[in-house]
């Protein structure tokens, strides 16, 4: 077992090494010391879900391997060292100088840097390892709040080098602005002491504005780093100091809150700035006047309060109190929460964590009811509060989500996800959930749809949303139509979403317009057949769970925004809104219209390969079919999960397989399985990836050119391409058995197994008449198979055989045996098959001529 280590009363620096450690490490446990420093403990108050870590008493210490130890090369200082095996391992990154305490090691990096940091991130530079913009937020503050924002005699080049490429990766400046802390030096601090003395707070509309004014002779600088500290010190959303030095004013403006914006006001003082951090320059102007001026501007730059009922997560999932520890982790899981209320007769009574949840069944008290283990007399919010108002209770009360009341019934549920999002409008952390956009991306598309849909498939959408309107239930157009009319591409498979029944709008359809209706309830759909015989898929909108991973969904009652959630890629989970005031309208919650305009296949949650292994194959076909590619972090995610392959079935691989080798690019579909390492999960004993590319191509290319010219091949021929992937022993071939979608797809199998090992003899030079007497009797799709196990040389003669087959017209029949006096007998068959092997032999061939060379054979 490896583990990560740091400092007790950690810091930014050692919390960001921890993480970075644990990517180039990824099997290593963070354990976080018992003291964490304050700055770092506030910045986890809001942000500790967003990584994944564990306490010292979570941790099996005799299990303990390794140690990666970082910003301390000193194992004491950890508080720690004494639950250690005597023989572990110790790897170690600091910047800190050696002491005597210092243990020697080969794996020991310790260099002169600003931060313990910029090792770690020169380490992953290196090793090509990707990284988030909130992983990279977080690097930067460890860099930043050990360097002094880069102003600390120790900073070097190599910190500035780590900082740009942070920034490249999307490190946010404001959280590192937001959570650093900067100290003053005497002069600074004499002129905060005396803005403090002189300060006067006006509060507008929830917010605290600190107005603080001075006068002096000398020239005191750093004035926005003690209008930062006033801030901290004060608690205020935003703070104006006003300092005359001498003649001139000098005034700086810092704000918390992203509800203040005085840079407008800074710019008619001909100052500048940006919204949240502006100053200016005034000379020959009391400072009184210009107090004034600014107290009267004040109310102007406060724009209304982000409230709870703009950000929280509704309809509310709850647990009752006897709901068992077990049933709600299941929960837990399926909803992909880390919380739920706990309500008796309406009322809510409680919450239930998901640590509380792991705490029970570490002590096997899954059989428990939750009323034991949650959080009694829990602190709740109403619609009304603001986002400042329930940052500043999660914070002192360290709770994570907080229910919403409004008129003594619960409404909504606020957490830490949903004040990220708010804060930063961008998911964080490793897993992206329903509420983690609250908001989609919208489009107007009605005029895309009349000039690309037929006239009667864009009325009959207009009836829907027209009919569904009178049930009160709103239809939305999702999926595979909705994707191919922004690529311009036709699609015919209609998906309809309602956020109701979809079962009950199918029927007032049918009702309403006729046709007919297939119902099935267990998955809350309906096929209505319209009269025209054009068939629309209904579907009541729906989340869905996994039990396990691989496992078929289970499914529930939802809305359009989870219905989306739980689509396989980002370009498939959008929707068209058919309702009368929105119809046209395309919804975005998933940022799936930009992945299709950069070609990307991007799944919408990190579990999403691992409950639907499918997926995986179903990607490598949406690359072949549009020419796309996933994206970084999906690619990663496939390999990862590639081994979930095994727990699929057959069957439901199979469905992929299919349409991937006989629909889409075969020749792409194999190099990806190949590289993704998923062929050893397909095949026991797969040949070497460059044998299986050049026969996937050879026999794609045959079939597509076999297709031109007008030969018929069924889909059954993909079970070749599978074949194909083999060395064609009989276990090889038997394997495949189980992939066998219908009984041609098993003769296909059949028939190729006996030609490998019955008909696999040299036919470089063969006549034509010995191919049709070894492959007369088989079919186009079978041979097609065997043609990646026959010699390189005898291809083109097997190829053109099989085309010349396919396109023989005959010209002998029984009848015209019959009319030489014949009788029918088994005489027939061999003659007809003679008459056969002439025509091939010779395509200007007459009937007469064949029927005077049969006449002289008997």
């Amino acid at each position: 077992m490896q583990i990560i280590l740091s400092h007790s009363n950690l810091d930014f620096d050692g919390l960001a090494s921890m993480i970075a450690a644990q990517k180039l490490y990824p099997q290593a446990e963070i354990i976080l010391p018992s003291k964490i420093g304050p700055e770092v403990s506030h910045f986890l108050a809001i942000y500790k879900d967003t990584f994944p870590y564990k306490q010292t008493q979570q941790i099996e210490w005799k299990h303990v391997k390794t140690v990666i130890l970082v910003d301390t090369n000193d194992l004491d200082r950890t508080g720690q060292s004494e639950l250690l095996p005597t023989q572990t391992e110790l790897i170690i990154y600091d910047h800190h100088p050696r002491t005597s305490e210092t243990p020697e090691h080969k794996e020991t990096i310790i260099e002169h840097v600003g931060a313990t940091v910029t090792l770690l991130i020169e380490l992953l530079i290196q090793t090509d390892v990707l990284i988030t913009p909130f992983e990279a937020t977080v690097f930067s503050m460890g860099l930043y709040t050990d360097t002094g924002s880069f102003s600390y005699g120790h900073t070097n080049a190599r910190d500035f080098k780590a900082a740009a490429w942070l920034l490249e990766n999307g490190a946010n400046l404001q959280v590192v602005e937001q959570f650093s802390d900067a100290p003053l030096k005497e002069p600074q601090q004499i002129l905060f002491k005396s803005l403090l003395k002189n300060s006067e707070l006006i509060s507008i509309d929830g917010l605290d504005i600190v107005l603080a004014s001075f006068q002096q002779k000398n020239y005191t600088g750093h004035l926005s780093k003690i209008t930062r500290k006033l801030i901290e010190v004060t608690g205020a959303d935003a703070v104006f100091s006003v300092v005359q030095m001498g003649e001139k004013t000098f005034v700086t403006y810092r704000a918390a809150s992203e509800r203040i914006n005085a840079l407008p006001l800074m710019q008619s003082l001909n100052g500048g700035g940006h919204k949240k951090a502006a100053s200016a320059l005034i000379k020959n102007q009391p400072v009184t006047l210009i107090v004034e001026r600014i107290r009267k501007k004040l109310p102007s730059l406060v724009s209304p309060a982000l409230m709870a009922k703009h950000m929280m997560s509704s309809p509310v999932r709850v647990v009752a109190p006897d709901t068992t520890i077990e049933t709600t982790s299941k929960m837990l899981y399926r909803y992909g929460h880390t919380g739920f209320p706990v309500v008796d007769n309406e009322k809510i009574q409680g919450i239930i964590s998901r640590r509380d949840v792991d705490k029970a069944l570490h002590h096997k008290l899954g059989h428990a009811p939750v009323k034991g283990f949650m959080s009694h007399e829990p602190i709740t919010i109403t619609i009304h509060d603001t986002i400042d108002r329930i940052q500043e209770i999660m914070i002192d009360k360290h709770v994570g989500r907080l229910p919403v009341i409004h008129e003594n019934t619960l409404v909504g549920i606020v957490s830490r996800s949903n004040i990220i999002q708010a804060m930063h409008g961008e998911k964080t952390g490793s897993t992206m959930l329903p509420s983690s956009f609250p908001h989609p991306t919208k489009r107007q598309v009605t005029q895309t749809m009349r000039k690309k849909f037929p006239s009667s498939i864009y009325q009959l959408l207009v009836s829907i949303g027209d009919q569904a309107a009178k049930l009160s239930m709103a239809p939305y157009l999702i999926g595979g139509m909705v994707r191919d009319l922004l690529l311009d591409k036709d699609n015919k498979d209609m998906d309809i979403v309602v956020e109701g029944n979809g079962i009950q709008l199918a029927l007032h359809l049918q009702a309403t317009y006729g046709g007919s209706v297939r119902q099935h309830e267990e998955f809350k759909t309906a096929t209505w057949k319209h009269p025209s015989g054009f068939l629309i898929d209904l579907t009541s909108a729906r989340t869905e769970y996994y039990d396990f991973p691989a496992a078929l969904p289970k499914v529930e009652m939802s809305t359009i925004k989870e219905d989306l959630f739980r689509r396989d890629f980002s370009i498939n989970a959008m929707a068209i809104s058919l309702n009368y005031e929105s119809f046209g309208e395309l919804l975005d919650y998933f940022h799936g219209y930009e992945d299709l305009i950069s070609g990307k296949i991007r799944v919408l949650y990190n579990l999403s390969f691992v409950e639907d292994p499918t997926r995986i194959l179903r990607s490598l076909r949406f690359e072949s079919r549009f020419d796309f590619r996933m994206d970084t972090q999906t690619e990663k995610l496939a390999h990862q999960s590639a081994n979930n392959i095994l727990s699929v079935s057959k069957q439901r691989l199979a469905n992929e397989l299919c349409r991937l080798f006989y629909e889409g690019n075969a020749s792409h579909g194999v190099n990806r399985l190949y590289e993704l390492e998923l062929h050893t999960y397909l095949v026991t004993n797969p040949i070497k990836h460059e044998i299986a590319a050049n026969r996937i191509r050879e026999l794609e290319d045959y079939h597509r050119d076999l297709h031109q010219k007008g030969l018929a091949i069924s889909r059954s021929v993909w079970i070749g391409y599978m074949a194909a992937l083999t060395y064609g022993d009989s276990k090889d071939i038997r394997e495949l058995e189980d992939y066998c979608l219908s009984k041609e797809d098993q003769t296909v199998l059949n028939k190729i197994e006996e030609l490998i090992h019955h008909l696999n003899q040299d036919l470089v030079n063969a006549p034509i008449a010995t191919f049709h007497e070894h492959f007369s009797t088989y079919s186009l799709e079978s041979l097609l198979g065997f043609l990646a196990f026959i010699h390189q040389d005898a291809k083109k003669s097997f190829i053109d055989y099989l085309i010349k087959r396919e396109r023989l017209q005959r010209k002998i029949t029984g009848n015209d045996l019959k009319e030489l006096g014949l009788t029918p007998s088994p005489l027939f068959k061999e003659l007809l098959y003679k008459a056969e092997v002439f025509q091939l032999q010779s395509s200007t061939i007459t009937k007469r001529e064949i029927l005077e060379k049969l006449t002289g054979q008997y």
